[in-house]
């Protein structure tokens, strides 16, 4: 019988006084492991007088949902995959609910509820009252990463509220349905798939954080939705929170550079490591949680891209503007795009074709031109190695030609007239994030907040103000940025990333992911302009997509453990603008070619394991 703690508002008269009530779900614990009940229930059964002297010891009962499959089955056939869903267990088989009355268990000790349900109910793990009301079982995952800001849960109206539950870890409780609830269809894609947003896009009855705690508390919870969100939402997905972001989604560095909040944890090698930022709660969370399938991030600078190498994950910054950015906080509305970051590709594919909707197609003719940059061309450590030997491979799937490429050479012999393409884009980027964002972001929340506070400033991370004021320092334009983004995309879109109309793309262009070590109780300088242009700008400044891709792990000796541990190799592929359905499909046709593979949870992305410092991790 499962334990049980009620999280619902008591009604009680005070004098002449009533409280208005109403209840915001249960916890419930079964085999000491905990659940949550949302606050109405999916179905009454009536009915039930098999169990109702059960509930003189608990206030709620759990049972399992079956489907008949004829005559004579016995149970355990019924339930044999159920062990499978992270949210089922034995606990479940006090008692058994089968959908249709015709069923007989043969052999069956367990009680078999013959009321009749209102409504047809999935199948799954249940928990009904005594008055025949019956709840999902939503099981409860301590977020010990500390990857998320808010736990949610829906209301049914389109609206969201904060999840009202907690239990042992010292952080944030995050609820998820079963996944057996759950069919994909054809208008719901993702039924079931759980996925935390990062906490710079608006969710309807939620706040909005943006990273900044007076942010935060300032302004009312949303109004509407972000398209981006509310398009995985209308494709099934299930939002189980908000996830961290480093301030107003400005790079920052752990722990230097975090004041508001702490980063999250990185769960590879010596777990203690930078998570990169600044979707630095997705790429932490995804890479940490077998219960989280996908999460949604942002991409202006690097933002997906650099969690996406330095946790071992698929994440991707698609063509700019494919979908539209209202309710989401900007950093740069030329740059800023939403990305996603998965362990799956199959998964992290239907996501983004879900989100993206009809701008993206899927297609399967591949180019059989690669430019690499910056590839090694011996092995001179185990992550050269892997690169090389994924080069060769996807080489030999395209049957394609190899050739290296050098953009600043070919930039400079192209456009004799401008300066040298580090000098003539070493401004750009810096620009465009420091004033578009003052303008957008900065000037009204300082009005804001002085009009509530008696004209005080509000408090702000050292690296957006200092990239605040160096951009109010800078006689250039926004147009003079723009105008100097132009020239180099529209270089790089008629050669290195030209079009092409048997494959979309003329090339796949590749480099190599970061792989270093950068420790989160380093006591780094203080933070600078994000200035220079390297291989991660391409994508940026031309507005292409740009996906990391997994390839394995590198050794390391780490100054935290005195242990060798292991850090992630990843690659990033390029094609040109509006690829990006193409290059999604190259990579599935890589990872079913077993030349990639799926990441796993825990201290590494290739084998998993336990999380150094953590006991808990369990795959499913």
């Amino acid at each position: 019988m499962g334990s049980f703690r009620s999280l619902g508002v008591a009604s009680f008269i005070v004098s002449s006084v009533q409280a208005a009530v109403s209840s915001t779900g249960f916890t419930v614990s079964v085999t000491d492991v905990d659940y949550f009940l949302p606050p109405k229930p999916v179905a009454k059964i009536s009915g039930c007088e098999e169990i109702q002297a059960s509930f003189e010891d608990s206030l709620f009962v759990p049972f399992t949902v079956v489907k008949p499959k004829g005559y004579g089955v016995d149970i355990a056939s019924l339930t044999a995959s159920y062990a499978e869903d992270d949210v089922w267990q034995e606990g479940f088989m006090e008692a058994l609910y089968v959908q249709g009355s015709s069923f007989k268990p043969v052999n069956s000790s367990i009680t078999i509820l013959t009321g009749t349900a209102s409504k047809a109910l999935a199948p799954g793990p249940y928990f009904i009252n005594a008055a025949g009301h019956v709840y999902e079982a939503w099981r409860l995952f301590s977020d010990v990463q500390g990857a998320f800001t808010e736990s949610t849960i829906a209301k049914g109206d389109g609206s969201y509220s904060v999840l009202p539950a907690g239990i042992l870890g010292q952080k944030l409780a995050i609820a998820v349905p079963s996944r057996l609830y759950f069919t994909k269809t054809a208008e719901k894609p993702l039924a079931g798939v759980r996925i935390g947003i990062k906490d710079i896009y608006d969710i309807k009855g939620l706040r909005t954080s943006n990273g900044n705690r007076a942010w935060y508390w300032l302004y009312p919870p949303a109004s509407a939705t972000a398209l981006p969100v509310q398009n995985l939402i209308d494709a099934g997905a299930i939002i189980v929170g908000k996830m961290l972001t480093s301030q107003f989604a400005n790079g920052e560095t752990a722990t230097a550079d975090w004041v508001d909040y702490h980063e999250a944890f990185n769960p590879r090698g010596d777990g203690y490591q930078d998570t990169s930022s600044s979707s630095s709660g997705g790429g932490a969370g995804s890479a940490s949680y077998s219960w989280l399938d996908v999460s949604l991030g942002s991409d202006t600078g690097g933002s997906v891209r650099g969690p996406a190498q330095v946790q071992g994950l698929y994440g991707n910054r698609p063509s700019h503007g494919l979908v539209e950015l209202t309710h989401t906080m900007p950093l740069s509305p030329v740059l800023d795009t939403p990305g996603l970051l998965a362990r799956n590709p199959i998964l992290w594919r239907e996501a983004a074709q879900a989100m993206y909707g009809s701008n993206i197609t899927v297609t399967n003719n591949y180019p059989t031109s690669i430019k690499t940059l910056g590839w090694p061309t011996s092995a001179e450590d185990m992550a050269d190695q892997l690169l090389l030997d994924f080069l060769g491979k996807v080489t030999d799937f395209l049957s394609a030609n190899t050739t290296a490429y050098n953009v600043t050479a070919s930039f400079d012999a192209a456009n004799p007239d401008v300066a040298p393409l580090r000098t003539f884009m070493n401004l750009t980027y810096a620009l465009l994030i420091t004033k578009q964002q003052t303008q957008l972001v900065r000037d009204p929340f300082y009005a804001d907040y002085a009009a509530a506070h008696d004209g005080r400033l509000p408090f702000v991370n050292p690296t957006p103000l200092a990239r605040w004021g160096w951009g109010d320092n800078q006689t250039l334009t926004i147009q003079d940025a723009i105008a100097d983004k132009t020239v180099f995309q529209t270089w790089a879109n008629e050669t290195l990333l030209a079009p092409s109309p048997k494959t979309c793309s003329d090339s796949l262009v590749m480099y190599p992911g970061s792989t270093r070590t950068v420790y989160r109780n380093t006591y780094w300088e203080p933070p600078s302009v994000p200035l220079g242009f390297g291989n991660s700008r391409i994508s940026v400044m031309a507005e292409v997509p740009d996906h990391v891709v997994p390839l394995g792990e590198a050794p390391y000796n780490s100054t935290i453990t005195g242990h060798v541990e292991y850090l992630p190799v990843s690659a990033s592929l390029m094609v040109a603008k509006g690829c990006d359905g193409m290059l999604f499909s190259l990579i599935e046709g890589l990872y079913e070619a077993r030349i990639l593979k799926e990441s796993r949870v825990g201290r590494s992305g290739v084998t998993g394991g336990e999380i150094l410092f953590r006991r808990d991790v369990v795959e499913y």
